[in-house]
């Protein structure tokens, strides 16, 4: 598990070193995208310029959100497929080997970081709404961010059991209210600082039981106590 953290830190402070960046530079890029606001009143400028600046911090972590997941599972692969093993091997039952082509997973991982994508500008558009925009944003973000980082933990042992993209999405759609606060409770532990690289690990784990309690396989609570 110690190790598991490995990967998530590397990819952490990449994500950190661009956030840094972005803030660094964010009065003068909202400044060049709002020149039609330069001869508002001093408030209304104001207003606008720094909910744009919220916004666009929105978009960026959305997207940083869903792609990390998907570059901190590739990079740390040998390391979580040791932890996902290990689990299923604990939860008993033998380990799914058939899984999917890799150019297979590799398209459904680019459609996954696409979806973040469009997600991350659907944010931006409604954080524009007047008043309650970026609030309303951040709600959005936030949910649509923790369906598809559940989708993409759990990809792993879905696919393990020969499910495509197609096939995942409807058994977790029947399964919506559960995936989602999965999702949701573990995207709020990584924007704690340095909670994606404490919790990854443990995501892996919990999206090994939820894939068996999605798919009606035997999860026996007591198999991972003390492990």
């Amino acid at each position: 598990m110690l190790l598991g953290m490995v990967p998530a830190l590397v990819v952490l402070l990449v994500v950190l070193g661009a956030l840094v960046a972005l803030l660094l530079h964010l009065p003068e890029l909202v400044t060049w995208a709002t020149p039609f606001a330069d001869d508002w009143a001093d408030a209304l400028r104001s207003l606008l310029r720094v909910g744009l600046g919220v916004l666009l911090v929105v978009a960026f972590l959305v997207l940083t959100s869903v792609s990390f997941t998907a570059v901190t599972l590739t990079v740390g692969e040998p390391f979580y497929e040791r932890i996902w093993r290990a689990t299923e091997t604990m939860l008993g039952g033998e380990v799914p080997e058939s899984g999917l082509s890799f150019w297979r997973s590799a398209a459904d991982s680019l459609v996954l970081v696409l979806v973040g994508l469009l997600t991350a500008v659907g944010v931006f558009v409604v954080g524009l709404l007047p008043l309650v925009g970026a609030v309303v944003g951040a709600l959005v973000g936030l949910a649509v961010s923790g369906w598809l980082l559940a989708g993409e933990l759990l990809a792993r042992p879905l696919e393990a059991r020969g499910m495509d993209r197609h096939a995942r999405r409807d058994a977790l759609r029947a399964h919506r209210s559960t995936v989602l606060g999965f999702g949701m409770s573990t995207q709020l532990c990584f924007l704690v600082p340095f909670g994606a690289v404490a919790v990854m690990p443990a995501a892996v784990v919990g999206a090994t039981l939820l894939a068996r309690e999605v798919l009606g396989e035997p999860v026996p609570r007591d198999a991972l106590r003390g492990a």
